[in-house]
């Protein structure tokens, strides 16, 4: 029980990180009465446009967070994003703030190698063969023991960035500067990981609730410099294949512990399915869901949170998404297009309401549904070709 938004009675969530997922996110929240507060590092981000309150600090720095926190004393604490400062998360738990899904989850997941040491050396799941390196010199050697070409990512970042294929010797360097560019906190270190040849790579969005671990129909998706483009559900899998995701996925998951939607990424491959990464958190991957089942990503994740039962997850329909993405780095645009993506049938459109474009940074995503998976990815497709955005600077 509790009461209305704004009130003394109302169960309050308050979202560390703003963007499109977390707009959805504090939707789902506001659609079951809960007061919504979005946090996050610029003004004007997605989540903050729709929730009851927001402020605008440096995710990282663990003093101004918890400052909010405790000015707000929300019900909820759920991160959107990984670089957040984990350790006053850590903290605030302690005290009796409850994090979601863990404040442990939080942190293992904010960086690859807390998460890939969890996984492939306590857990004994299967990954891709990796080391992790500090300097330009020990990235060289890390590339002489895994071979090339090799995988070459800061240990933490978001859609891909600093994330590079290094194929031969002469580009050990450059992959190490893209690296550190790209890299989401103040740290230098990376993970190489071996190249993986791989049939495909799938999202397996597990939710854990009070009715217990459950699973949504696998969700395929192709990637570009590690950021994904498109997405379908369900992608096919044969019974045994998915028996073998939904093993890693719930070890992983259990693991971790809480209540909340984790997003788990695996390689398919001849010899078996690899665990990738985890989110704990709804998935970008995911937003097809929107489209395809009865409750979306979101939905789940904000029912688990509150403790509510999820009886079952329905497809409801085979889908796809397909992202536009920005090109160049504006302040002043326009996005158009939408007549003619919304005359495809069977076809949504989402503008996330971002204040400012960067290169490859995600504006819209298109959700369309279909007989069959192939017929979706092509309406998707189509559609988000229709879209474009226009500069004005």
């Amino acid at each position: 029980m509790y009461g209305s938004p704004l009130s003394k009675q109302s169960r309050k969530l308050l979202l560390l990180g703003s963007g499109e997922l977390g707009k959805e996110v504090v939707l789902e929240a506001q659609r079951l009465g809960v007061e919504t507060v979005a946090v996050d590092r610029y003004a004007g981000a997605p989540a903050m446009q729709v929730a009851h309150r927001f402020y605008v600090t440096d995710m990282l720095d663990g003093a101004s967070i918890r400052k909010i926190i405790e000015e707000e004393r929300p019900d909820y604490i759920v991160p959107e994003i990984e670089a957040i400062a984990t350790d006053t998360l850590l903290e605030l738990e302690r005290e009796g703030f409850n994090v979601i899904p863990t404040a442990r989850a939080a942190k293992l997941t904010m960086d690859r190698e807390g998460i890939r040491r969890l996984a492939a050396e306590t857990l004994g799941l299967p990954t891709a063969p990796y080391r992790f390196a500090d300097t330009l010199d020990e990235l060289k050697q890390a590339v002489k023991e895994l071979g090339l070409p090799c995988v070459i990512k800061p240990i933490m970042s978001s859609s891909g960035k600093g994330q590079s294929v290094c194929r031969t010797e002469e580009e050990i360097e450059a992959c190490w500067n893209y690296a550190m560019e790209g890299g989401r906190a103040k740290k230098q270190r990376i993970i190489v990981e071996g190249f993986i040849s791989f049939d495909s790579e799938i999202t397996l969005l597990t939710v854990r609730s009070v009715s217990g671990t459950a699973f949504c129909a696998p969700i395929g998706h192709v990637q570009k410099d590690g950021d994904y483009i498109e997405s379908w559900q369900p992608h096919h899998m044969p019974p045994e294949q998915i028996e073998e995701a939904e093993h890693i996925a719930r070890r992983i998951t259990d693991e971790l512990g809480g209540y909340g939607l984790y997003g788990v990424e695996l390689f398919l491959t001849k010899d078996g399915v690899l665990f990738s990464e985890v989110s704990p958190r709804p998935h970008d991957t995911g937003m097809v869901t929107m489209a395809t089942q009865d409750l979306s990503e979101f939905a789940l994740h904000v029912r688990a949170i509150l403790g509510y039962p999820i009886p079952s997850v329905r497809l409801l329909s085979p889908g796809a998404s397909h992202t536009l993405k920005a090109d160049r780095e504006s302040g002043a645009f326009r996005i158009g297009g939408l007549e003619q993506a919304l005359a495809v049938p069977n076809t949504q459109v989402r503008l996330f309401g971002k204040p400012e474009t960067k290169v490859g940074r995600r504006m819209a995503v298109v959700l369309s549904t279909a007989s069959d998976v192939e017929e979706a990815r092509e309406s998707a497709a189509k559609a988000a070709q229709a879209l474009f955005i226009r500069y004005e600077e």
